[in-house]
């Protein structure tokens, strides 16, 4: 019988996280399709919804300072987004032993694990420009930087010692064969300019957004601990080989759709469109790329690690095999983006006509 992650099971400090905020054990229910934090979903002694939410160890507790200011921030502009609920005693997060917990407003809408159609793409490419667009003035430190989050040369490094230290794995050939493929494909990266950073979600793949029912607009973003300054590039990149691999993480066989590619690019420019610079358009089409790679040497490396990312025991027998799965899946997504690169290229033109690269890539339109 295949033994549950333990990261799904209610661990033994869950009845005295559930008093710290008053709530009712018997209304908790865990969420299933998280990689990286354990949620549970709460009911309030006041009739609403919230979101437990017990961090993973990667995330210090002051991400949550972080968060009550970026959160206050983005209401005060007017958009959306979850805050955090405290503590009886008036604390934001709950901490019991080396855990740490946090509540959180629950956004009603729809959430996907995958987007269905091109409309989908357009109204997360909206909600990430106004969220992009209520930040553009943040400017308060943050008190996680989280450093390095997107060095792509030390997750390659990372895929490279996983390789040499875990040759005793049981499906290490396989897993080695994958890897090889991985770094060929590294090779071929494109370089990329160092453009000013940014205040990002820093994780908008498809399941962070809420929907409305209609699947026409994009509520809000959740999972707000990865907020943080980077390139733009890198957020458009990971948001893009998200949005446009309908099939998912879960499966071998993922295909880049262009169409959902154009339609959250146009959506992405009607509400920041007039924020991104010449040389940010230039670096769209690359950063894809690189996020598609980078993710696949990160699942190809956990694949050996066993140690990182979630997994569902409900499909996979272990870590491992569903790890490997993701990786193969995002080496697929990153040969078909490559075979449509020209479109994808054309797709970023269009959207972002007075800048970037003329229509033939000779050279720069005017501004």
């Amino acid at each position: 019988m295949n033994k549950p992650d333990p990261a799904t099971v209610a661990p033994a400090s869950f009845p005295g996280v559930l008093a710290a905020y008053d709530l009712d054990p018997a209304l908790a229910r865990k969420v299933s399709g998280g990689l990286i934090n354990a949620t549970w979903r709460v009911a309030r002694r006041d009739g609403g919804e919230a979101a437990l939410q017990k961090l993973n160890p990667i995330f210090p507790a002051v991400v949550n300072e972080d968060i009550e200011a970026v959160t206050s921030h983005l209401s005060d502009r007017g958009v959306t987004t979850p805050r955090l609920i405290r503590t009886r005693t008036g604390r934001l997060w709950h901490e019991s032993g080396d855990e740490v917990w946090r509540l959180m407003d629950w956004i009603p809408g729809r959430t996907r694990q995958a987007l269905e159609s091109a409309s989908g793409a357009a109204a997360a490419g909206r909600g990430l420009g106004r969220f992009h667009a209520a930040l553009a003035d943040y400017d308060q430190p943050f008190r996680n930087s989280r450093p390095g989050v997107h060095d792509t040369p030390r997750h390659l490094a990372v895929l490279r010692e996983s390789l040499d230290s875990h040759r005793d794995h049981p499906d290490y050939a396989s897993i080695a064969a994958l890897a090889e493929t991985i770094l060929r494909a590294a090779d071929r990266l494109d370089p990329l300019p160092g453009d000013r950073p940014r205040v990002v979600h820093g994780d908008p793949k498809i399941n962070n957004f809420v929907f409305d029912d209609s699947g026409r607009t994009a509520i809000a973003l959740v999972d707000l601990d990865t907020v943080a300054r980077m390139p733009l590039h890198l957020e458009l990149g990971d948001a893009f080989r998200s949005w446009c691999n309908p099939d998912g993480e879960d499966t071998r066989g993922s295909v880049f759709r262009i169409d959902f590619l154009e339609a959250g690019l146009k959506g992405y420019a009607e509400t920041a469109g007039d924020r991104v610079s010449r040389e940010e358009v230039d670096a769209i089409v690359p950063g894809i790329g690189l996020i598609i790679t980078e993710l696949a040497a990160r699942f190809c490396a956990d694949a050996l690690n066993e140690s990182y990312f979630g997994w569902d025991p409900s499909r996979f027998a272990s870590r491992s095999e569903h790890n490997r799965t993701r990786a193969a899946g995002q080496l697929a997504l990153l040969e078909s983006f490559e075979r449509a690169r020209g479109a994808a290229e054309q797709a970023v033109a269009a959207a972002f006509p007075k800048r970037g690269k003329d229509a033939s890539g000779s050279g720069p339109s005017p501004a």
